[in-house]
């Protein structure tokens, strides 16, 4: 379980792609700090395990099939810069919200819109993730807990979000520097499936119940 506050950015040093996996080697010197193998780290948000610690400061990681299909990890390579995070403590302050580091899928960076102290940012969501994400809800971007500014129409054909950033986000995360068109991990609020799959359930056993009548 992680709650979004990233704690680190830093740097994949190597790939190794396999058929269907890929390994990644990634410089990160504080959340190694305590790393022990087996440990868990968000790496741009998607929850990855420690296998190895190859050098100081480093730590490896496999990724599977799963994984790449549906987080902008497949793309990853060498010298890109990602957003840490260590799994939460139980006894730490939650300064985000609920985040499991099961990324659900990417959005696209549509536009970046300077502030006086901050940057909005709109990022183009899929039609299936678009109905989890309310304005003033949290979403995770790249591993970064943020509250939803504003939102498209429930019926646009095309739905976006838009987050807005203070400063000391565009300088502590790698979303200072994502570009318009790039792709970026995201995580819905959990909480939202979960009713949305009670909920179903309960209507689906009412409606059973009123046929046999």
């Amino acid at each position: 379980m992680f709650t979004g506050i990233v704690e680190e950015v830093g740097e994949v040093v190597a790939v190794q792609r396999g058929a269907d996996s890929a390994r990644l080697s990634v410089r990160g010197p504080l959340v190694t700090s305590d790393a022990v193998h087996g440990a868990s780290i968000a790496v741009d948000g998607v929850c990855l395990t420690v296998v190895d610690q190859p050098e100081t400061g480093v730590f490896t990681v496999d990724v599977m099939a799963e994984t790449l299909a549906r987080s902008s990890l497949r793309d990853v390579a060498p010298g890109r810069r990602v957003n840490l995070e260590r799994a939460m403590a139980a006894s730490s302050r939650f300064g985000g919200h609920v985040v499991q580091g099961h990324v659900d899928g990417t959005g696209t960076v549509r536009s970046r819109t300077p502030g006086e102290a901050w940057e909005v940012v709109r990022i183009g969501i899929a039609e299936e993730l678009a109905r989890y994400v309310v304005e003033k809800g949290s979403v995770t971007v790249d591993g970064t807990s943020l509250t939803v500014s504003a939102v498209s129409a429930v019926d646009d054909p095309d739905p976006w979000f838009e987050v807005s950033l203070i400063p000391t986000t565009l300088q502590l995360t790698t979303l200072g520097a994502r570009a318009v068109g790039d792709p970026v991990n995201l995580e819905v609020d959990v909480l939202a499936k979960y009713v949305e799959r009670i909920t179903a359930g309960l209507a689906a056993r009412a409606s059973a119940a009123g046929e046999r009548r």
